[in-house]
């Protein structure tokens, strides 16, 4: 598997990432993730409909719940033909207790089995088996419109440039 360094770091220690370079322009790949009720979930049930897609590290740490959160927010400002996910290899069941607490409205999946997305989309860290703090937004052909793969882990996405780039989408 391709590995990329010079991407990505956390509190300034760099990070390999393990996968192909998939960026705007490209079509979103096949992948295969875990839904809460542990039923799976493959990029072809995705496809015809805008996504915005919102990978995180961990919804166990703050900079990742208040992505999450984030999004979550901006639900009823999106497009309705517009679909989030949040998207991190926690358990399905530790997201679906976050889901609850927080109150989100958007499906949360896990690439917790074989980080089967995160090797499709060049996100996973390879020394944390975590996936890379990224954005996506793709459109209803599944080409991605926009990329944003945040450098520091433990920084916040460009949320405005990626509301903006989904809205275009549509």
């Amino acid at each position: 598997m391709e590995e990329r360094t010079g991407i990505v770091s956390f509190k300034g220690a760099p990070l390999t990432l393990l996968g192909p370079d998939v960026g705007e322009g490209d079509l979103l790949p096949d992948f295969e993730l875990t839904a809460n009720d542990l039923s799976r979930v493959q990029a072809a049930d995705l496809r015809g409909r805008a996504l915005l897609l919102n990978v995180v590290p961990s919804l166990d740490t703050s900079v990742c719940s208040a992505q999450t959160r984030r999004f979550n927010e901006e639900l009823d400002s999106l497009p309705k033909s517009v679909e989030v996910l949040t998207i991190s290899a926690d358990l399905p069941f530790a997201q679906a207790r976050f889901a609850a607490v927080e109150k989100i409205r958007h499906r949360i999946l896990s690439d917790y089995m074989e980080l089967s997305f995160g090797n499709a989309l060049g996100l996973r860290i390879k020394e944390l088996r975590l996936l890379s703090r990224s954005i996506f937004i793709v459109d209803p052909q599944g080409k991605i419109t926009y990329r944003e793969i945040v450098p520091e882990l433990a920084d916040h996405p460009a949320y405005l440039d990626a509301l903006h780039a989904v809205r275009d989408v549509v």
